[in-house]
């Protein structure tokens, strides 16, 4: 009760306090600006870019160019060797390793000013939800986070993990009895190991609030049921707050209805080794809350013009909603400038509220039609919805089919589905249909014969599961794109297919 009460207090708190910098969204990301211009002085970075000349954001923009981690890497390389105040003063706490695109494994870096602003957002968006709804029965009960080991190694000197094992040695005191898994558990490196001894550990405990990403999240209810044979709303009936990020929930709702009997609240998170950018902060609005007070400095580029010689860039108060950006950001991590890869869409203006659309890279332009992640997301969960068959898909990934061995060109969509549409066939034009409503240039190909009809290809039972263990990537932060440029997960689901699989 005390600890209810507590949290009811603080939420409010915390509400009004947010509410100064949200009303002001300008002022807030001004005031970001020129601290990180102060701070950078005195680094490596800043002296080669001449930041005591920087007196505004247009000089910052002509002084500084956009970057990604290829770009930056000379710096981070000598920021790893042990030299100070590179790209921030001083050296980072923790180095965040994810996993290149191109280069092996990035090594993002943690300081002592960067470290807390996620802490501090997660914090936020668990509060938020408590003083928008007012709820806080969850804290009675347990709660699990599905995230990779804490186990950290030494990387000269500094600490090196992956995010989500490094935000776990943050668990405020308060909340630590309420933790689950033991700290033995969540070592386990093997992801299967480490899901069926997260099962025996919680299977009779009062779980209240449930994290992480939905995939992996679904793994451990699945094993949940395999064992108790009872559905998890039922081992769990105080079950009510279902975190997430990296992915869109939307595409697994269903299962999750499935396999918990109903459908609890939900916070969606949207955080990164580079910074936690925004968060859910109403139940009836998938929008997720820009951060703008929170330590980092945002830039948009125009997505459609990213890849010319000079890309359209916006500030904050020049964005629109519906349009794609790719996201550019400057942090008190020393990441100026920087490229994260992930485009978003702007659903509201005041406050200012952003959904994550994909990944610049993570596309289908093969034949010019440039379709995104959320499009594909979109059209599907409209098809699902107009089937007349309780439609559940576990997963799926789109490529192109360009040289077919009949036939016209097509986009090959791979879907493990846990209940098949009625019928396959219409299932799939509703697909596409949907498809040519939300991306012109698609409807183009098509119309003009240049594109055939997308072509679905049925995964077999944990396909996609089985081709993630595959290529070593089962579980933790590990997420299968859901559209590609190329066929590399499109061949390698070859193997892993249902026979007789050609619904157009």
């Amino acid at each position: 009760m005390i600890k209810e009460l507590g949290a009811k207090v603080f939420a409010a708190i915390i509400h009004k306090k947010n509410k100064k910098w949200i009303r002001a969204p300008f002022k807030a990301q001004q005031k970001v600006f020129k601290e990180l211009i102060q701070k950078g002085r005195v680094t490596q970075f800043g002296k080669e870019h001449h930041f005591e000349k920087i007196n505004s954001i247009e000089m910052f923009r002509a002084q500084v160019p956009i970057r990604d981690y290829e770009d930056l890497r000379p710096y981070i390389e000598s920021v790893i060797d042990g030299k100070p105040d590179v790209l921030w003063p001083g050296r980072p706490l923790y180095y965040a390793k994810s996993s290149g695109t191109t280069s092996g494994a990035k090594y993002i870096p943690i300081t002592a000013d960067s470290m807390p602003q996620h802490i501090r957002a997660a914090r936020e968006a668990l509060l938020n939800y408590m003083h928008q709804t007012g709820k806080t029965s969850a804290l009675k009960g347990r709660h699990i986070f599905l995230q990779g080991s804490p186990v950290l190694e030494d990387k000269n000197g500094v600490a090196l993990g992956r995010l989500s094992g490094i935000v776990a040695h943050y668990v405020p005191s308060y909340l630590q009895k309420n933790r689950l898994p033991s700290w033995e558990t969540n070592c386990i490196e093997d992801w299967e190991t480490k899901v069926d001894a997260v099962v025996n550990e919680t299977m009779e405990e009062n779980m209240t609030i449930i994290g992480g990403i939905p995939s992996w999240v679904q793994m451990y209810f699945e094993r949940l049921i395999h064992k108790s044979g009872k559905s998890v709303g039922e081992l769990f009936p105080n079950f009510s707050l279902f975190v997430y990020g990296g992915v869109n929930f939307e595409p697994y709702r269903g299962v999750f209805k499935k396999l918990i009997g109903r459908v609890p609240d939900s916070i969606e998170f949207y955080p990164a080794s580079e910074g936690f950018f925004a968060y859910q902060d109403a139940q009836d609005d998938r929008g997720l809350l820009l951060l703008l007070n929170h330590g980092i400095f945002y830039e948009f580029v125009s997505a459609d013009t990213f890849f010319e010689k000079e890309p359209k860039l916006y500030s904050l108060e020049e964005v629109e909603l519906g349009i794609n950006y790719v996201m550019i950001i400057s942090t008190t991590a020393g990441l100026w400038r920087y490229n994260i890869g992930d485009t978003i869409q702007f659903t509201s203006l005041a406050p200012y509220k952003v959904i994550v659309s994909g990944r610049i890279k993570h596309f289908i332009s093969a034949f010019g039609e440039h379709v995104i992640v959320s499009e594909v997301e979109q059209a599907l969960q409209e098809a699902v919805a107009a089937d007349e068959a309780d439609v559940i898909i576990r997963e799926f990934t789109v490529a192109p089919q360009v040289k077919p061995e009949t036939g016209l060109p097509y986009h090959e969509w791979f879907i493990e589905f846990d209940q098949v549409p009625k019928d396959m066939e219409a299932f799939s034009l509703r697909t596409d249909k949907a498809m040519q409503q939300k991306n012109i240039y698609y409807n183009d190909l098509i119309t003009g014969k240049v594109l055939r009809p997308l072509v679905i290809r049925k995964v077999f039972k944990d396909g996609f599961k089985n081709y993630m263990k595959s290529i070593g990537k089962l579980g933790g932060q590990n997420k299968v794109p859901r559209v590609s440029d190329n066929r590399k997960i499109a061949n390698a689901l070859s193997s892993f297919l249902e026979p007789k699989n050609d619904f157009k």
